[in-house]
């Protein structure tokens, strides 16, 4: 089941302060702030100290809605003026799974849908129109 869709803002290294502001302008509940430097060692991908304190995701609850956010990895590139993505937040793997698919369906994958730290079921994909969508899958 689909538990919502929510904005997902990409930041361009000043996320830590963006979480801040947004907490401050938007009377907002910070659920969670989670690093690159948190994340589990990967021995395949030494992490630079540059990104070691850039966020990789952030929840911010709004009301009764959410703000999600994240930093780029350094030297991804950054558009000013595409910097909001569409999350999807599911509660079933084999949900996640459809949904991604049916999205990359003339579009083009991101991020394989795959197990995370965060998730059993995590992916980004950039449909037909061009809009960009991180599914996500939270289950108890």
């Amino acid at each position: 089941m689909i538990l919502g869709v929510h904005a997902y803002l990409r930041m361009n290294g000043n996320g830590q302060e963006a979480v801040k502001f947004y907490q401050h302008v938007l009377d907002a509940e910070v659920i969670g702030v989670q690093t690159y430097g948190e994340l589990p060692p990967n021995p395949e991908f030494a992490l630079p100290d540059e990104a070691k304190d850039l966020v990789i995701h952030a929840n911010l609850k709004v009301g009764n809605t959410h703000l999600m956010l994240s930093d780029n990895f350094p030297g991804e590139p950054y558009e000013q003026g595409s910097q909001v993505d569409v999350a999807i937040l599911l509660n079933d793997v084999e949900k996640s799974k459809e949904v991604y698919g049916k999205l990359k369906e003339a579009g083009e994958v991101i991020v394989p849908l795959e197990a995370t730290p965060w998730s059993p079921s995590y992916g980004q994909v950039k449909d037909k129109y061009g809009v960009t969508w991180q599914i996500s899958t939270e289950v108890e």
